[in-house]
């Protein structure tokens, strides 16, 4: 009995009295840590502000900012707690290695990310298209950027994928051109169908006159119809919106002018047996 007691007050004073507190303490840095990891994110905002520093820069700087932060927390609460970090720092740099084949991709994107915010092909905001990817930039972080959809689903990309292969930015240039098909019957002036073209898109308050005032042309000649195209420039943003609403008005505009629009048509003949 005497035996016992004499362990269970070694262990008391070992385990309790030794290393609680330091679990304790632990604890509370951990969580002042964290607190003040969040308000330096915060005060970084306001500076990135301040020099008007870029929206795509300003989120992967965070982005690796907290990760290192968090890194270093880590290791100060293993110190805290007893573990070695110089130990932990041997055993990962033995095994830096496997690590490096296991996060070979990782380390991919990270540099597929640097090379985005020196090269800055996009940047947030920006509509863009990439294989079968396409959407509006929403964050660019350490290893990967998330893409908006229009029908408002993210996309989560690897900045490797985005670095390294082609891309079609539809915001990098100020204007953008809009092209509209239309055909009409043989027959009908082509002049006539010019001018309704061309009156249709100057009514248009979406449409602009710079850098080139639109334009109505004589596309090809199909089979069955005399092939016109209208040409009108236009914001990057209200692309689709002046694209489809040039599609209806020059619908109306020709049914209410008498054009014809042709359309596929196919002649069935019957012949009578005798």
């Amino acid at each position: 009995m005497e035996q016992f007691i004499v362990a269970a007050k070694k262990f008391v004073t070992d385990v309790v009295f030794t290393h609680v507190p330091k679990v304790i303490v632990a604890l509370l840095v951990l969580w002042i840590g964290w607190k003040l990891i969040k308000l330096l994110n915060r005060f970084m905002n306001k500076v990135y502000q301040r020099h008007t520093v870029d929206k795509s820069l300003q989120q992967f700087l965070n982005s690796l900012i907290d990760v290192i932060l968090k890194v270093l927390l880590f290791l100060t609460v293993m110190g805290i707690v007893g573990i070695k970090t110089t130990s932990f720092v041997a055993i990962v740099g033995a095994a830096g290695l496997a690590i490096g084949m296991a996060l070979q991709g990782t380390l991919q994107n990270f540099a597929g990310g640097v090379m985005i915010l020196l090269l800055k092909p996009f940047k947030v905001g920006d509509f863009i298209e990439q294989g079968t990817y396409s959407g509006f930039v929403e964050k660019i972080q350490i290893f990967c950027t998330s893409l908006r959809t229009y029908d408002n689903r993210i996309i989560v990309v690897p900045n490797t994928e985005l670095a390294t292969k082609s891309l079609v930015n539809h915001f990098s240039e100020p204007m953008r051109r809009v092209h509209i098909k239309v055909g009409i019957a043989y027959g009908e002036s082509v002049e006539k169908a010019r001018e309704v073209l061309l009156r249709v898109a100057n009514s248009n308050e979406l449409i602009l006159q710079e850098p080139k005032a639109p334009n109505a042309v004589v596309e090809d000649l199909g089979e069955s119809s005399v092939n016109m195209s209208l040409y009108a420039w236009t914001l990057p943003q209200n692309y689709w919106t002046a694209y489809y609403g040039l599609n209806q008005q020059v619908y109306e505009a020709f049914l209410n002018a008498n054009i014809e629009i042709p359309f596929n048509q196919m002649d069935v003949h019957l012949k009578k047996e005798e």
